[in-house]
């Protein structure tokens, strides 16, 4: 069932006269692409193209047994969602898009059965309140990531795309405009709970909160509290950004914030265009009166001297680790003829790592160039002092899935790969190209700042990491993640990334092993064994253990939900988004009547598909979802409003309800003076 927004409609129907810049930014991008040969936009096609129905909470068929511990709870997954999409041949990014949510919740009967419903409702963020009010935009607002990367975007398109993105949050904000653009998040990558909130998170803004089980938005989280709550007196003060012209960019949260299991402090980072770069915060939980701790708002992180592409990063019970990598993404790129987002082979990748409450105190351990967008989990190695009996940190463990290059961030939006350019001042030799599961020790048991520990654990391509929550931060044995059967993830994002495995990882036992082989450092693998022959395996025993989908069927980023009373750690099931490619036509396109569906996966054999729930429509080929429970949900705090559409029809950007006078006059003509112009 389509949402009743009137800009669905209204886009086809009031296409407005063609604009000179986006005319003569289509020139410069038809003549400036490399590769495209006319073929569809891989991350517009296909199940990855966007949707624009939207459903409420529909009860759905499934076939099988929901497990119990289901009851009462959702599974959410985010993912961009373009809804301005009228140009198929623009600049696009996998990251692009506003942020859609689609959940499956599992309501209970009154007969005690349990019966799925899915959801999926866009953000309402300002961005996307301001795009459904301007029906003539056939751009986002936004200039795409393909744009910020493409090494052939010349100087001249990539100014016009900033500042058309400029005039229009200034147009948003001229008097009579009906949507104000304050924030310019799309909130388009995860989804956590902290504190009976749920959050949806994206790097250029705070957090947005939403409403379980409905998944309507309800307003930016501060820090302190989030619009649409009620009032309170015992609010905290020191929000996110802080004052002066440039606080907005420390509103900015990493994507992947952390949530301690045991004190239920919610862990994050701002990266900035600005010196210090990076700025951390910690916002305990108001509901957990065992471990009342003080706030700590935008502290600076020392130590970072540009600008960096800084999606995630580690966290310990103890200490967290910032990860300062080759990759940057600075503006002031653009003053050295250089992509906003560059990649420098011949750089150091440097982990900063620091007691959790005291930044100031950073240590940095330094090795080869890589990227990494994702961490599976960090935990602390501990011995007690004898003399005082207290326990001493002597080293920090990661688990991260690390990249060999960039080529992740250009090949999700159809961009070609740069070659790096020859220089002598490389200092390692290059790898294969690769995204694999990667640990790493950091010693701090000496003044040295020394990496014992560098290499990884299998061969297979891995990406998309999660874990059992209640045992993050810790020594948790088992990871979670996603697979290619037959190439590289470097290989298969060329063509648009299609997850036909989901795998389990026992890093306990394969960093025990190293420990009897220890693998060449940062080059070596504790496991060399490919997918087909590790599906080949019969050792109940073995180390990693892979759900291969059936041939044409691709899954999305997997969930683990346990078991109550389980007997083991993987005691539970995966929750995976699926899609059935032999609906997409003769040219790949999915019809309307396409569908997906969410599996219920046993997560300790790794071999049964428990239950299959079929959903009413597609899910986008997404980003990170999470799992709420149902004590989660029943305890979310108070709602006084929601955010809501607009709810005139019909109306552009910045054409009131009612005349306001002369200075509304004014604004009105210089917004459509704009418009004709920017598009």
């Amino acid at each position: 069932m389509d949402s009743p927004i009137p800009t669905f409609q209204t886009f086809a129907a009031t296409r407005h006269r063609p604009s000179k810049i986006n005319n003569l930014i289509t020139l410069m991008t038809i003549h400036e692409k490399q590769g495209r040969s006319g073929r569809p936009h891989p991350y517009l096609h296909g199940n990855f193209a966007p949707i624009h129905s939207v459903q409420p909470l529909t009860a759905c068929s499934f076939t099988g047994t929901i497990p119990q511990e289901l009851a009462g709870g959702e599974y959410v997954r985010n993912g961009g969602n373009p809804v301005t999409n009228e140009d198929l041949g623009r600049d696009a990014h996998w990251f692009d898009g506003d942020g859609m949510l689609s959940g499956v919740a599992f309501r209970r009967k009154k007969d005690g059965s349990i019966q799925p419903a899915f959801v999926n409702q866009y953000i309402l963020t300002d961005a996307y309140l301001s795009t459904v009010s301007t029906p003539s935009l056939r751009l986002p607002i936004l200039p795409s990531i393909a744009t910020l990367v493409n090494p052939a975007s010349s100087l001249l398109a990539i100014i016009l795309r900033i500042l058309r993105t400029i005039f229009l949050v200034i147009l948003s904000n001229l008097a009579g405009s009906r949507q104000a653009i304050k924030k310019i998040s799309v909130a388009n990558t995860g989804i956590l709970y902290h504190d009976g909130r749920a959050l949806a998170t994206c790097e250029s803004g705070p957090p947005m909160r939403v409403s379980l089980p409905g998944l309507e938005t309800v307003g930016w989280f501060d820090g302190s509290k989030a619009e649409g709550e009620p009032i309170r007196e015992d609010i905290s003060t020191g929000a996110f950004g802080g004052h002066g012209l440039l606080s907005f960019m420390k509103e900015w949260t990493t994507a992947h914030p952390r949530i301690d299991p045991i004190t239920n402090d919610l862990i994050l980072f701002h990266s900035t265009f600005i010196a210090p770069f990076v700025h951390y915060s910690i916002i305990p939980s108001t509901q957990n009166s065992s471990f009342q701790q003080p706030r700590l708002v935008n502290a600076a992180v020392p130590g970072i001297k540009s600008a960096k592409m800084m999606h995630d990063f580690g966290v310990s019970l103890t200490h967290t680790v910032i990860m300062d990598l080759p990759l940057s993404l600075d503006p002031w790129n653009l003053a050295k003829n250089e992509p906003v987002v560059s990649y420098d082979p011949s750089g150091r990748s440097r982990f900063g790592i620091f007691p959790r409450w005291q930044p100031e105190a950073i240590r940095w351990f330094e090795t080869n160039p890589c990227c990494i967008f994702h961490t599976a989990n960090t935990w602390d190695e501990v011995t007690m002092n004898p003399f005082t009996n207290t326990p001493k940190s002597t080293a920090v463990n990661m688990l991260a899935c690390r990249l060999t290059s960039a080529s992740l961030v250009f090949s999700a939006g159809d961009v070609a790969v740069p070659i790096p350019k020859p220089t002598s001042s490389i200092l390692y030799p290059a790898e294969e190209e690769q995204c694999r599961l990667y640990y790493y020790r950091f010693s701090l048991s000496s003044t040295e700042n020394t990496i014992s520990h560098q290499f990884a654990l299998s061969s297979i391509p891995f990406e998309f990491p999660s874990l059992r929550d209640d045992v993050s931060m810790t020594a948790a044995r088992y990871i979670y993640g996603c697979s290619v059967s037959d190439s590289s993830f470097g290989a298969a994002l060329g063509r648009a990334v299609k997850i036909d495995s989901l795998v389990k990882i026992d890093a306990t036992a394969l960093i025990q092993n190293s420990n009897q082989a220890a693998p060449t450092p940062i080059i070596g693998c504790v496991d060399n064994r490919s997918v087909s022959e590790i599906l080949a395996s019969k050792d109940p025993s073995d180390p990693i253990k892979i759900f291969k989908l059936p041939p044409g069927i691709y899954a999305q980023e997997s969930r683990f939900v346990a078991r109550a009373n389980g007997k083991s750690e993987d005691d539970g099931w995966l929750l995976s988004y699926v899609f059935d490619e032999s609906q997409l036509d003769e040219d790949g396109n999915a019809g309307p009547g396409s569908k997906s569906e969410l599996w219920i996966i046993e997560a300790t054999e790794m071999k049964e598909v428990v239950c299959r729930v079929m959903l009413p429509q597609r899910v986008p080929y997404g980003l990170h979802g999470n799992w709420f429970s149902e004590g989660q949900i029943l305890n979310q705090r108070p709602v006084d409003s929601l955010r809501h559409l607009p709810i005139s029809k019909g109306k552009d950007l910045g054409e009131p309800e009612e005349e306001d006078g002369f200075w509304v006059d004014i604004c009105m003509s210089v917004r459509s003076w704009v418009l004709d112009i920017v598009g």
